[in-house]
């Protein structure tokens, strides 16, 4: 049962209302929008307070036939966001990138990796301390030492940490290290570990059981919420299906059917998903393009040496590769600016104009390989294995670039052209990246 309060309803109202559905043995969840408070009431026979549609200030009571209540976009009309270190998912917000390796393998390999993703704009970092495997003699993580391994990196980057917490009796330990708990699928249905996250103060990622169905999911939801913890969010890693091109089959159309049945922010996990690298890239755009609110990204200095998953796992290339392609969509989903109108150009022979076209283009490819040596000198300037491009400077670039309305070209097509050149530019520094890495490494 949901019961809506009034816009005018005060805070008298809504204490008396939750007053009364403690007072008959029942549980009051309380959620405060900008306009009006909604109050959820969850337990076994929610009739006994039928009549408190009566009370001051409640403004309707709706019943809710589905077994989830808290999760509901009843219970919470507006969908939530949550902020993990500064950093808002949901709620329609930038597209949240989560990076890092499937396991924390030394601390070097991760404050590499670390470094790199952050400078390619990931905004989270992810690895695993502890790893549920399905072979008892494969690499099961370092345990405590990676979560302080995560934290030191946390420390250096500034980048939020996120990891999977396997057994209850650890929540303590991760809510001193990680920012995020994350709940793996072959936990979904730990109904004590759900109920110790639940009381944890940090986030909680709650990816989808491999074998559930969506309504399952919500349910394991539920039992965070209703445990006390607001701060959910869901994460689509694929299910178990008869086909075997993939490790999984990532449901991409999970992410529109909760966009109808939760507020709770989504995520998507094609590593997982579809356990192949070069399935990563394409079914992370397309899990942008149906609205997930984030993705996360497995990212390996040596997929080919890593102790888990490295078959799914990106190379410091291919996801900054990936990142490029992330951004171009992220523009593209902007609502363009109208085109300009079309300069008037005087009367002139074709071949005159041709020979003007061909002196802008010499010059056009000049000064683009003069930009990328530029590039190229900021990343050699930097040292170490860090790029030399600044997100935010690039973001600056191609607003003006959008905004520069002189000539026939729409804002779109001029944010294409200065996307391109920027994705080279990026390209050389990477190389120049890769090779100073190697470099570093023992023979």
């Amino acid at each position: 049962m949901i019961v809506v309060m009034s816009p005018m309803a005060t805070k008298g109202d809504v204490h008396a209302v939750r007053r009364t559905i403690e007072g008959h043995g029942l549980q009051a969840f309380v959620s405060s929008g900008q306009e009006r408070t909604v109050i959820g009431v969850v337990g076994s026979d929610v009739d006994r307070v039928a009549n408190i549609g009566s009370l001051p200030g409640v403004e309707q009571v709706i019943r809710v036939t589905n077994p989830y209540k808290l999760a509901s976009v009843e219970h919470h009309p507006e969908r939530t966001r949550v902020t993990v270190g500064g950093v808002p998912i949901g709620l329609g917000d930038e597209l949240v990138v989560v990076a890092g390796p499937c396991s924390v393998e030394s601390a070097e390999m991760l404050r590499d990796t670390a470094r790199w993703v952050g400078h390619e704009g990931a905004r989270l970092l992810r690895g695993g301390a502890y790893k549920p495997r399905t072979s008892p003699y494969t690499f099961q993580g370092l345990g405590e030492p990676a979560l302080e391994m995560l934290a030191a990196a946390r420390a250096e980057t500034g980048l939020p940490v996120i990891s999977e917490v396997t057994d209850a009796a650890d929540v303590e330990l991760f809510d001193r290290h990680v920012d995020v708990l994350q709940v793996g699928s072959r936990n979904m249905h730990n109904f004590v570990l759900l109920r110790a996250v639940g009381q944890s103060s940090h986030p909680v990622l709650l990816k989808r059981g491999f074998g559930a169905t969506i309504e399952e999911w919500l349910m394991a939801a539920e039992y965070i919420l209703s445990s006390g913890n607001s701060n959910v969010i869901l994460c689509e890693r694929g299910i178990r299906t008869f086909e075997t091109a993939t490790r999984n089959t990532l449901d991409l159309s999970a992410v529109p059917v909760l966009r109808g049945k939760t507020h709770l922010p989504i995520m998507v996990d094609p590593s997982h998903g579809t356990g192949q690298r070069d399935l990563v890239g394409p079914m992370a755009l397309a899990g942008a393009a149906v609205g997930a609110d984030g993705l996360l990204i497995e990212v390996h200095p040596d997929p080919p040496s890593a102790m888990s998953d490295g078959e799914q796992s990106l190379s410091f290339a291919e996801f900054g590769a990936l990142m490029d392609e992330l951004r171009r969509m992220q523009l593209l989903r902007e609502r363009p600016a109208p085109a300009a109108r079309p300069a008037d150009v005087p009367p002139a022979p074709i071949g005159d104009l041709r020979g003007r076209i061909d002196e802008v283009d010499a010059t056009l490819a000049s000064l683009v390989q003069q930009r990328a040596a530029l590039a190229l000198e900021v990343e050699r300037a930097r040292g170490g294995i860090g790029h030399g491009h600044d997100v935010r400077r690039e973001r600056e670039l191609l607003e003006r670039a959008a905004h520069e309305g002189s000539g026939p070209l729409s804002a779109d097509e001029m944010t294409q052209i200065f996307g391109a050149v920027l994705r080279a530019s990026r390209a050389v520094q990477r190389r120049e990246a890769e090779a100073a890495l190697l470099h570093r490494q023992p023979a």
